[in-house]
């Protein structure tokens, strides 16, 4: 954790809005495209994104440095209140997709677009690992380095690059065996 974050960390316990407006402004993009990739509905979405917000603030005082950065904390929040979506409301898969677009930079995303329709793309990150999905997500949606990555998962890069290796594969095998694409 920077010494700056830190700091935010410290005036947001202290009270400071302008704290709380900073860490919103920083994050908000980030947890409501991990969000999207999970429930794919852009009313749920934003729902559930607040309320990642609103724990943030209700709870800030029991966040400490433990190796783990704001960022880190905000996903663990986020991955909570969407496995609840998903227990409350009896879904054992993702929630059929809208017509809406996500609110996702399409930079990182042209590649895959480009093969991949968004309901191929969501099948096949709905039968990774929970860890698979996340590196998936940090990497190449969110554009994360490994190192960033590692710092946000608790683990070393090599474990990272592993995940992250596993992951391309199992999704090689998922659209070849489902889709009939024959590269990734």
């Amino acid at each position: 954790m920077s010494d700056s974050e830190s700091a935010l960390i410290e005036r947001a316990k202290q009270g400071d809005r302008g704290a709380f407006v900073e860490i919103y402004e920083r994050f908000y993009d980030l947890i409501h495209n991990y969000i999207y990739l999970r429930i794919f509905d852009e009313a749920i979405t934003q729902d559930l994104t607040a309320e990642v917000f609103v724990r943030m603030v209700a709870h800030i005082d029991k966040f400490t440095y433990r190796k783990q950065t704001i960022l880190a904390w905000l996903y663990v929040i986020a991955r909570n209140l969407v496995a609840d979506h998903y227990r409350t409301n009896n879904h054992t898969t993702p929630l059929a997709l809208n017509e809406q677009e996500p609110v996702i930079s399409p930079a990182p995303l042209e590649l895959v677009e480009a093969k991949l329709t968004q309901a191929q793309l969501a099948a096949t990150l709905g039968q990774l690992t929970e860890e698979q999905r996340l590196v998936i997500i940090f990497k190449f949606v969110e554009g994360h380095s490994n190192h960033e990555i590692a710092r946000l998962l608790g683990k070393s890069e090599g474990a990272v690059k592993a995940l992250q290796y596993r992951a391309l594969a199992a999704m090689q095998r998922i659209l070849v065996k489902e889709f009939g694409y024959e590269t990734f």
